[in-house]
């Protein structure tokens, strides 16, 4: 089994020395949102630094994640053909079957989110066994993610007092509310 490099005492003093006294750094490779951040912090884990690699996002964009991949799921049943026609589509067809696929999609997604199919709390997910340093999954029930809700998480999750809200949230995509 590979070694996981963010636990490596060298490896961490590099990654101090990139993320400075700002307390974190962002990951550049990955595009960064209003409602989504990735980003790197050092902590300590049973007593060792160890960088700690971190994606943080609104409820709202989990609960449209979450609602898409429920309504494609359906999409694949009606469709058998489903995941060939929306490669497809990639090539910009734009046929009638994506088209008639669009439309189920579009109409699943509103009823799912009608009859409040998901539900979403804010949550913290930590994975020890990730492939570097420590990973953590954060959704937070924000409007969108700002570099003071990244700096308070981390100072929270370091002094050991994050508190979350246990509430379950749904939303309405702004679309189907205009309607």
């Amino acid at each position: 089994m590979k070694e996981n490099s963010g636990f490596d005492a060298r490896n961490v003093a590099d990654w101090k020395a990139r993320i400075g006294d700002k307390g974190y750094v962002l990951d550049e490779s990955d595009e960064r949102s209003d409602e989504y951040a990735h980003f790197y912090f050092i902590g300590e884990h049973e007593g060792k630094e160890v960088v700690f690699d971190t994606i943080m996002y609104t409820l709202r964009l989990q609960h449209e994640s979450e609602i898409f991949e429920l309504a494609e799921e359906q999409a694949r049943q009606e469709f058998p053909d489903y995941d060939d026609v929306m490669k497809e589509e990639e090539v910009e067809s734009g046929g009638p079957r994506e088209e008639e696929i669009g439309v189920f999609l579009a109409e699943t997604i509103a009823d799912l989110e009608e009859e409040e199919a998901v539900k979403v709390r804010e949550h913290v997910d930590i994975d020890t066994d990730a492939e570097f340093g420590i990973a953590i999954d954060v959704g937070l029930h924000v409007t969108n993610i700002t570099e003071e809700h990244i700096i308070k998480f981390i100072h929270d999750y370091k002094a050991d007092t994050l508190e979350l809200d246990q509430t379950l949230y749904t939303f309405q995509n702004e679309e189907n509310d205009a309607e």
